[in-house]
């Protein structure tokens, strides 16, 4: 077997999805102390102590204790070399997320175990299944009081339409909770005293020793709960659960870290490794040759001091060596890549080498866009265009103090780059941004002033919906324009017309049907086409 064929094969990559306060970057936290990859897990919910979740790296998040960008951290664990995005929970911050599930081969989705399936849970579930992304689900939180966990099971089915396949299961919950039966490895992890492991008989939960260490109401609804599973419920097939068509269900409570050890060692075994990724030239084969990669997030000022940027690059086929040359697709442009680095939130150290199957950092100094593509191949390789979402609040923006205005367009345009917030201008300069969330406002705010120094006004104005323009030069668009919209230019200077309402939209479109065609996106790479 060749060198590149056992890397690939040892690399596992995985986003994290959830509601917010599902105990996500929990979870996180506790998969990294165990890869050795930090020493002590920082908390969520520690706000006033000095210890934040290493995964919450920038300062508004350890100030509100939400995550709102999107982390990467790498470690080894059994050999497995495994990259974990935690992404934000938040639905302001879903495109951060839904690029993120762009770049992985499998997600986990954690449900807090009292509330079971929300909102925002739905929506990722929805994009992965879309993209036909494996699913692993942990329920957490059993250390509180929790759903019954059979109508925890028959809420995936309902709610999201997915089988599901246990494969450990919860002895009671809150103050009753005493452990978890490994369905797989015939094992009782027991959560109180010295959380010990007992390997049960033939038996299974009809073991006798049971009676010695749980209380006689969980040993009755254990083996009831057992028997009902292992005669009416889904079998275990890791084939179905590596195609995205069964979901894997563990128990446990990240926070007092119970259970994760063995969903860790479970995802290990039954998730897949990189394959092949779909391109304009069909699909691309990890152990090919050819590198190539995409760019699935830029973000700035991860070094403050330093005002640098990185470019987040998903490997998908061949080895990365540092100081290689490759080409952009989208501008044919040669590029050398002699400053890389492996992430861990927002530590890095240089790598000098790298896989199908890694996320590797690359310094940026404006060249990248999300969504690029970089290759060695002869080809005109471009990967699957990356989701964009139209705008539903507006703004416009400016600086309080004009002497700061060149601090302000510079700090504008690098965090436009990466991708949360949408920029636009109109014919007097002015600067109006877009976004999916009010959060996202509030954010662009709070880092201007802390990375840039520059304090803003921020004025909300009556648009809500954007509609960008085909095959038309602004200059042809300009009588166009009326009391009920405003045409503006995105940072690549493409012209978008902002309308106060859907109705006024589907009037004005109506009315220059024949003159205009009118879309919610355009891609940038859609010019690279695709070869026969």
């Amino acid at each position: 077997m060749s060198q590149l064929k056992q890397e690939v094969e040892r690399r596992r990559i995985f986003g994290i999805i959830s509601h917010p306060d599902a105990g996500k970057t929990t979870l996180t936290e506790k998969l990294l102390l165990h890869g050795g990859a930090i020493r002590e897990a920082g908390t969520v919910k520690a706000r006033k102590n000095s210890k934040h979740a290493k995964s919450d790296w920038m300062e508004i998040e350890k100030q509100r204790g939400i995550s709102v960008t999107s982390s990467v951290m790498q470690f080894i664990y059994q050999d497995k070399v495994v990259s974990i995005m935690d992404t934000p929970g938040h639905n302001d911050f879903g495109e951060d997320t839904y690029r993120v599930l762009t770049s992985v081969d499998s997600a986990v989705m954690v449900i807090d175990a009292a509330k079971g399936i929300e909102t925002q849970t739905k929506k990722l579930f929805q994009v992965c299944r879309m993209r036909g992304i494996p699913i692993f689900t942990f329920m957490n939180k059993l250390d509180r009081q929790a759903k019954d966990p059979l109508e925890l099971m028959e809420e995936l089915e309902e709610v999201l339409g997915m089988p599901s396949v246990a494969i450990t299961w919860p002895i009671g919950s809150g103050m009753q909770f005493e452990g978890v039966y490994d369905r797989m490895k015939n094992e009782v992890h027991l959560f109180r005293g010295e959380k010990s492991t007992l390997q049960l008989s033939e038996d299974g939960v009809n073991d006798p020793v049971l009676a010695d260490h749980l209380s006689e109401e969980n040993l009755t609804n254990l083996r009831d709960e057992i028997d009902l599973l292992d005669g009416a419920g889904n079998e275990i097939d890791v084939e179905a659960i590596q195609s995205g068509k069964l979901t894997p269900v563990f128990f446990g409570t990240a926070l007092v870290d119970f259970g994760v050890t063995a969903f860790l060692n479970h995802y290990l075994d039954m998730s897949p490794a990189p394959e092949a990724r779909k391109s304009n030239v069909g699909p691309i084969n990890p152990t090919s040759e050819d590198f190539s990669g995409f760019v699935f997030k830029i973000q700035a000022n991860m070094n403050p001091a330093h005002r640098d940027r990185i470019a987040f690059v998903r490997i998908c086929s061949g080895v990365f060596e540092r100081g290689m040359d490759v080409t952009l697709t989208r501008t044919g442009k040669k590029i050398k890549l002699s400053q890389s680095t492996q992430l861990m939130a927002n530590d890095r150290e240089t790598v000098d080498q790298a896989f199908a199957g890694d996320v590797i950092g690359i310094y940026d100094s404006g060249t990248y866009q999300i969504g690029d593509t970089i290759t060695t191949s002869k080809q005109k390789i471009a990967f699957e265009a990356l989701p964009t979402f139209p705008p539903e609040l507006f703004m416009r923006v400016s600086p309080i103090n004009s002497l700061k205005s060149k601090h302000f367009h510079k700090g504008v345009e690098q965090l436009a780059q990466e991708g949360a917030i949408q920029v636009y201008r109109n014919e007097y300069n002015e600067i109006y941004l877009g976004a999916v969330g009010q959060l996202q406002f509030e954010v662009f705010e709070y880092r201007l002033n802390n990375e840039y120094g520059v304090d803003i006004r921020m004025e909300p104005v009556s648009y809500s919906v954007a509609r960008w323009v085909k095959d038309k030069e602004l200059k042809a668009l300009k009588p166009f324009q009326d009391s009920r919209n405003m045409l503006v230019t995105d940072r690549w200077e493409r012209p978008v017309f902002l309308f106060a309402n859907e109705f006024t939209y589907e009037r004005f479109a109506e009315r220059h049907a024949d003159d205009l065609t009118l879309v919610e996106a355009l891609d940038v790479n859609e010019e690279i086409g695709t070869e026969e």
